[in-house]
């Protein structure tokens, strides 16, 4: 994921994402990766294994909530953290992609904050100068 990233950004009472990229599958991705910092250090984490998610929305912003959550659902179930997100495919409408990364290990990984969940609160997907950007408020 070259000439991408993400940071936080801060709201009451929550905390913000923000991801940008080349394209918009890369600034999803970077936003994905960005919610699992919360959780656990990217660095911390190898990518052992993968997890396939998939999301299906009526829109865009929609559709990046809806994401986000699905995301989140195979960390909740699994205890999956992640290193890397992989985004095959980004419309409008419909999201594909892999989570890379491994089970939580408490030994290895610095826990950090719970994430509950996606809001549709400011979520936005933007172009402008060829620099593409997502942002979602994460409930946490």
């Amino acid at each position: 994921m070259t000439e991408g990233g993400w940071e936080h950004f801060e709201v009451e009472a929550d905390v913000g994402v923000r991801g940008w990229g080349p394209s918009r599958a890369v600034a999803v991705a970077q936003l994905t990766l960005g919610v699992f910092s919360l959780i656990a250090a990217p660095g911390s984490v190898e990518a052992r294994e993968r997890r396939e998610v998939r999301a299906q929305a009526e829109g865009p912003e929609a559709l990046l909530v809806t994401w986000v959550d699905e995301c989140l659902y195979v960390h909740e179930i699994e205890g999956f953290v992640v290193h890397e997100v992989e985004m095959t495919v980004c419309t409008d409408t419909l999201a594909h992609g892999y989570l890379h990364g491994e089970p939580l290990d408490l030994a290895r990984h610095r826990v950090g904050t719970v994430v509950k969940g996606a809001t549709h609160h400011q979520t936005s997907l933007t172009t402008r100068d060829g620099l593409h950007e997502a942002r979602l408020i994460v409930d946490v």
